[in-house]
């Protein structure tokens, strides 16, 4: 069988909400239903909502770093602020962007995003994006007795790639990564360091059907994709590397 995906429809949330009823009422506004082996993804900014993760850039006063971080980078002084406080680590940046590490995920200005959100508010990153994940899955396990992945997918600027891609920010029920090491190419070299990233690679494919902008398909559900499912808890160390580890940002750093 062919991978498919059907991205869902759903009513736009005010204010906070239940994501697993908000999920049941998309279903049933979609005529769709979750099958046994399904990949569940989900907007990242979805869960956001639902949490109300959302700040008002006005209510924000910035501290000395803050106002420090914001001259050097030209940007405003409250957004500046955010990033500080969602910010594990900051590596750098240009005008505008600051590039950030939170939990091994790196994004420019802390995944903090603007898209969506009224005037002067900003969306962030959820919380607890793991228990999230694995709470759905299981709540889904119990209401149809169907064993599923689930995945939370945000957009990322790739490094020298124009517009962006699908990444996957937490998962649960299915294993984020396939090691290929000691499989061998074409050729018949044996493979040393190779491991397929295969949630990002799914996350990437729903992302691209359930759009950036105005579509409201914050949900999409992923069959056949020849993903290994699996009841055991999901480590967050599993699908990143330290920021010491990566070889563009060591590669950067010794330029």
């Amino acid at each position: 069988m062919s991978l498919t995906v059907f991205p869902l429809i759903s009513a736009r949330k005010r204010g906070e909400f239940d994501v697993f009823e908000a999920l049941l009422e998309t279903l049933k506004d979609n005529h769709e239903k979750i099958q046994d082996g399904d990949v569940l993804v989900i907007s990242t900014k979805y869960i956001s909502n639902s949490q109300g993760r959302i700040v008002n850039t006005s209510n924000i006063k910035p501290s000395k770093k803050g106002r420090e971080i914001s001259k050097k980078f030209q940007m405003k002084p409250q957004i500046a602020e955010i990033v500080l406080r969602e910010s594990d680590k900051i590596f750098g940046g240009i005008t505008g962007f600051v590039i950030t590490s939170s939990d091994n995920i790196m994004a420019p200005n802390a995944g903090i995003d603007k898209s969506n959100a009224k005037k002067d508010h900003v969306i962030l990153y959820p919380n607890n994006p793991f228990l999230i994940a694995e709470q759905l899955r299981r709540k889904i396990f119990l209401k149809f007795s169907v064993h599923i992945g689930v995945i939370l997918v945000d957009s990322r600027l790739m490094p020298a790639r124009i517009g962006t891609s699908g990444i996957a920010i937490a998962c649960a029920g299915i294993e984020p990564v396939l090691d290929m090491r000691a499989q061998k190419d074409l050729d018949g070299n044996p493979l040393k360091v190779t491991f397929q990233a295969v949630i990002d690679n799914i996350a990437t494919i729903a992302n691209h059907k359930m759009g950036e902008g105005s579509e409201s398909k914050p949900f999409a559900i992923v069959r056949d994709s020849d993903a290994k499912l699996t009841d055991r808890k999901i480590n967050p160390s599993e699908m990143a590397i330290s920021p010491d580890q990566c070889v563009y940002v060591r590669g950067l750093a010794n330029a």
